[in-house]
């Protein structure tokens, strides 16, 4: 089994530290609140759409371990921009990622980072969780 210092990586860890503290959104268009079932991590996430509905800004509050932060700050960092539809396909690509259907993380920039997560399922949920509560919120917007 492995090491904690093996499972965390440096990385990953320097992720989960750069997830911004939860803020208050100029207009706030939509919200989810999810936990994932399998370990527990809970997102709270609000976002602001544009005109095209467009991801304009967002805002978390996560309780994860540091695989669910490190996702939630890769999610924070490149959501800008996106449709629904990107988020979904990159929720998919990575879903596959992490079952061993891909062998490249596709579909959004830095998942590469999470790699020592890929073979314990037990993490999946958190690592996932960012991605579902965006496209909540964006849904209920």
């Amino acid at each position: 089994m492995a090491s904690r210092s093996t499972l965390y990586t440096t990385e990953i860890l320097r992720l989960a530290a750069s997830l911004h503290e939860p803020h208050a959104l100029e207009r706030e268009d939509g919200r989810a609140e999810l936990r994932s079932p399998t370990c527990g991590s809970r997102i709270s996430l609000a976002v602001q759409l544009d005109d095209s509905r467009r991801v304009q800004r967002l805002s978390m509050e996560v309780h994860a371990c540091a695989f669910g932060q490190a996702s939630a700050a890769l999610v924070e960092r490149h959501s800008r921009g996106r449709t629904h539809d990107e988020v979904s396909e990159a929720l998919l690509a990575l879903s596959r990622w992490l079952a061993d259907e891909r062998e490249k993380a596709a579909g959004w920039p830095g998942m590469m980072a999470l790699e020592p997560a890929r073979s314990r399922k037990a993490r999946h949920g958190a690592i996932l969780l960012p991605f579902r509560a965006l496209l909540a919120a964006m849904e209920a917007a």
